[in-house]
């Protein structure tokens, strides 16, 4: 009975967790997404102000800091495009236009990614102009000074070669001099994924001393549209000098703006949960950093940084170095930019959480399996062996721990016989019978605390990484990312209705179900009517629990019950102790007399 309990109470905290998860998190998730998407097709176009915060067109920068105001209006994405003049952009991952208005990443969109399952959907749209209402752009400048004359900043137009065109093999060189004989020389280039390079040369061909800084900005009108969840971090991001890792929401910003300490090295912007566009100042020069929030009838949310000044002496140049990152968070590719780039702890753009020591390992385990296999889901099933494989000491010690209990069990029962409503004496009694047997009555548990850290690795690592987005498995799952589509409450989809959200339970819940259900009579029905109720019903409320989590992860989760099946049968047949299971199952079903009174 102890080890029952034990076992109840590891159990009954799992419960709480994911209970407390689900109905705090996932379903306001589910919910506000739903009514944010009605919202957004019912929302009609209107032209309206642009507070001063957001990011278009303003006038020259000459002195202060990153520019962050100016008056636009909005307009339709095709108008935005066609009011100044572009360079294009054609790579194997990326397509949009540079606007030579500020020379300004403002028209991004990438091509191995749409918008749903079906391929014949629009490809994924990262960058808007600014004068749309979903502006989304980067922006490097210069601020300048009285001395300077106006140098390059969000309204200054730059000059391209003729027919250029900004692809892998074939940068884009852009120019602008100004009436100071400041002459600026901007090389674009970009490599086969998401990062750009920006080289700047600055030549003084003036007769005095010019002291510049340069700034970079990352700007969004609007935060995404799917609400944001515990899980997992959206909004403003940074490794920033002594600061680190920083990280802000966009609720935190919007009360008051982050300005970590000045710094030298490191990366900033924006991530969303696969997409992110991110700015690497020049690593060797000071600078200052800050994620802002400017309110009005349109918001605007940016973060951007300015370097400390440098002088140029007539006749004499400088040269800076950028990058800007834009576009997927695929886990190769942003390690890869981390190495080659020696971009500082780059890899955390992507959200492994508190047990990154756990969940980046877990997901290149699931990648190696993806490389040989081709399925993610073959891959999950695999990494659940290998689980359960390392897991399997402590799984055996957990269940000769039961097998130990279940041989106490008629001793037990003459010790609550003798004690009755002595609790204190049962309880002293029992603890002696476990130090005389050696028999350690938590060992059960710890098996089990020690898999939850497992299971939210693997849910994380199934929630946040873009493979994970629209990978299939077999039959009607198609993305793995996405709950499980079918429903019993519409027999599967011959009913021509949708499951509500509370009702909805499709297959992969019902196998998981049927799994725990089967794992659980393992084990002798618990002796308290209380604890056999809980564990009768948890099963049924596990299915239900888990119906709006990602198929990936249910899948796991049924997996893992079944091979717990095999592995607990083959080690307590080791131990020689009766398998519970048919005459468990036989007990479900059959009417207990009522008690005598």
């Amino acid at each position: 009975m102890q080890n029952n309990r034990n076992y109840f109470i590891a159990i009954a905290l799992s419960v709480l967790i994911v209970l407390g998860w689900q109905f705090l998190y996932m379903n306001p998730r589910i919910e506000a997404q739903r009514k944010a998407q009605e919202a957004q097709k019912a929302q009609q176009t209107t032209e309206q102000t642009q507070t001063p915060a957001a990011g278009g067109a303003q006038p020259a920068q000459t002195s202060g800091a990153a520019p962050s105001g100016q008056v636009a209006t909005v307009a339709t994405r095709e108008e935005a495009l066609a009011k100044s003049p572009r360079v294009a952009i054609d790579t194997a991952a990326l397509s949009g236009t540079i606007n030579l208005t500020g020379a300004r990443l403002d028209d991004l969109k990438l091509k191995g990614y749409h918008e749903t399952v079906d391929k014949s959907s629009p490809i994924i749209t990262l960058f808007s102009p600014a004068e749309t209402k979903d502006g989304y752009f980067a922006e490097l400048g210069y601020v300048g000074s009285d001395q300077t004359g106006t140098v390059p900043g969000a309204s200054t137009v730059w000059t391209a070669p003729e027919g250029a065109k900004l692809t892998e093999k074939t940068p884009v060189t852009l120019t602008y001099t100004n009436d100071k004989g400041l002459t600026f020389a901007r090389t674009i280039s970009v490599d086969e994924r998401y990062m750009f390079t920006i080289a700047d040369k600055v030549t003084n061909s003036g007769t005095n001393a010019a002291a510049i800084s340069s700034y970079g900005r990352v700007t969004r009108y609007n935060k995404p549209t799917t609400p944001s969840v515990y899980v997992l971090h959206e909004g403003f991001i940074g490794v920033i000098g002594e600061d680190g890792l920083v990280e802000s929401k966009y609720t935190a910003v919007e009360k008051e703006a982050v300005t970590p300490a000045k710094s030298t090295g490191g990366w900033l912007g924006i991530t969303d949960k696969y997409w992110a566009a991110t700015i690497v100042p020049p690593q060797k020069s000071a600078y200052e950093a800050r994620f802002a929030y400017y309110p009005g009838t349109q918001p605007s949310y940016q973060a951007d940084y300015k370097e400390d000044a440098v002088s140029i002496a007539p006749g004499q140049s400088v040269e800076l170095k950028s990058l800007v990152f834009a576009g997927a968070k695929e886990v190769p590719v942003i390690d890869g930019y981390e190495a080659s780039y020696e971009i500082p702890r780059f890899d955390r753009l992507i959200d492994w959480g508190w047990f990154y020591f756990l969940t980046k390992p877990m997901f290149k385990l699931m990648d190696f399996f993806f490389r040989y296999f081709g399925n993610f889901g073959v891959a999950i099933l695999l990494t659940t062996i290998v689980v359960k494989a390392l897991f399997f000491p402590l799984a055996s010690k957990q269940y000769a721990s039961m097998a130990n209990m279940k041989r106490m069990q008629p001793k037990m029962e003459e010790l609550k016989a003798k004690f009755g409503d002595d609790r204190m004496g049962l309880q002293q009694a029992m603890m002696q019978l476990y130090k005389d047997e050696k028999i350690n009555p938590v060992a059960g548990c710890w098996p089990i605390a020690l898999q939850i850290p497992i299971f939210f690795s693997l849910y994380k690592v199934i929630y946040i990484t873009i493979e994970m987005r629209h990978a299939p498995f077999f039959g009607w799952i198609k993305d793995l990312s996405a709950p499980d589509p079918t429903s019993i409450v519409n027999l599967f989809g011959l009913l021509p209705f949708e499951a509500p959200t509370l009702l909805h339970l499709g297959v992969w819940p019902l196998i998981m179900g049927i799994t725990m259900f089967l794992q659980m009579r393992m084990n002798p029905t618990p002796p308290d009517p209380t604890q056999a109720m809980i564990f009768t019903w948890m099963p049924l409320v596990f299915m239900f629990m888990l119906a709006s989590f990602p198929a990936g992860l249910v899948i796991y989760w049924a997996w893992n019950n079944t091979l717990s099946v095999i592995q607990q049968s083959v080690i307590m047949k080791r131990h020689g102790v009766k398998i519970e299971l048919f005459d468990n199952l036989k007990g479900v079903f059959k009417r207990k007399p009522a008690p005598s009174k």
